[in-house]
């Protein structure tokens, strides 16, 4: 049987000893794409072996957004839930004390937030030790990752982004805009719009080893190796993240710092002494990118007290369409007060952008 463990290994300490340049950027793609290829077959082969897992998690969405807390076992992750949401998650100075997904919400500016408590992961999650597959296939579902990280203990961060990275999970990335579209002769025929360190010859030999050999390419936005094989591959979740750093009332001031620092950490708390707790709450809305729309009948006062929740940069359309399949059909226009109004009541149409405490009055047909 084919080991695909030891072949990616190879491949990495392969690219480990390969210094990366203009001379060396063809080579460093083929064997990027070839590591890509092998993890897909030794997926392939998992779930063909196993089947569905019986320890899958399920979790029904429920709130405004979901929110995953991820780290390793003992990091903080059941304290700092019960501190945000008052859940009761199951705490204990000792690993795996979580072995199921525990949810809670959280109330804050009006909304509510999902936040889920998964068993810590360990190195070699992504390959299914410690159920980390199970885990992280959590992910799939969340709008925002909460990596929960040990002051103490800053060697996991480094192992958590590489678990994540290995399920196919895209941490603080956004889809670049590369656009393949397949044909049946031609060769490859490449336009860029913006500059990109990767070169054309590069791009071919990268979709040559993914047996693409006639295609048109464009590219509209910077991208580099690893990014242009996840586009030709397709199966990647972009998904926002949060660094927090718990523990610092167990730890000196300049080790926090230092950390901090080193980790490029977002926020640092303490549950246990409620340190930086409604900040980070704060962070985890704007991080979600929320917005508070307050809806308002005609002739009759805002409600102000239940406001919508819906993306920054909505539009009224959007709003419409989250408020009944109907509203656009029947839209026919709508009053808006808020900043976004040039003035109170403002008459406006569905491609209107709406801001944060805006009041919209919908008027149907």
């Amino acid at each position: 049987m084919v080991d695909y463990n030891k072949q990616i290994k190879e491949l990495e300490d392969e690219l480990k000893k390969t210094k990366y340049n203009k001379a060396t950027q063809g080579h460093v793609g083929i064997v990027k794409a070839k590591i890509a290829q092998l993890r897909e077959k030794q997926e392939s082969r998992t779930q063909k072996k196993t089947g569905a897992s019986e320890y899958g998690y399920s979790v029904r969405k429920s709130g405004d957004g979901t929110v995953l807390l991820l780290g390793f076992p003992s990091a903080g992750k059941s304290t700092l839930l019960n501190k945000l949401t008052g859940a009761q998650s199951e705490v204990a100075s000792y690993a795996f004390t979580t072995l199921t997904v525990i949810p809670g919400m959280m109330e804050y500016k009006q909304a509510k937030i999902q936040i889920l408590d998964v068993p810590g992961i360990v190195s070699g999650a992504a390959s299914g030790r410690g159920r980390g597959k199970e885990t992280l296939n959590v992910i799939l579902n969340a709008d925002l990752v909460l990596m929960v990280v040990d002051v103490t203990h800053p060697e996991h961060y480094p192992a958590i982004l590489k678990e994540v990275w290995d399920s196919n999970i895209r941490l603080n990335k956004t889809r670049p805009e590369v656009f393949i579209k397949k044909k049946a002769y031609g060769g490859i025929n490449i336009g860029k719009t913006v500059p990109t360190e990767l070169d054309d010859e590069t791009i071919k030999k990268i979709m040559r080893e993914f047996k693409m050999v006639s295609a048109d390419v464009l590219i509209r936005s910077p991208v580099d190796v690893d990014a242009f094989i996840d586009i030709i591959e397709g199966n990647k979740k972009y998904v926002p993240a949060i660094t927090c750093l718990t523990k610092i009332d167990i730890t000196d001031a300049a080790k926090v710092e230092k950390v901090k620092r080193e980790l490029h950490a977002d926020i640092c708390i303490s549950a246990e002494q409620d340190i930086n707790i409604e900040p980070l709450k704060e962070l985890i809305f704007e991080k979600m990118d929320f917005m508070r729309v307050c809806l308002k009948e005609p002739k009759k006062d805002a409600d102000t007290e239940k406001p919508l929740i819906i993306k920054r940069n909505s539009t009224i359309g959007d709003v419409c369409n989250k408020l009944h399949k109907d509203f656009m059909k029947k839209f026919k226009f709508a009053r808006v007060w808020g900043k976004s109004a040039k003035f109170p009541g403002q008459r406006l149409m569905t491609n209107h952008v709406l801001h944060d405490k805006d009041i919209l009055e919908v008027h149907l047909r």
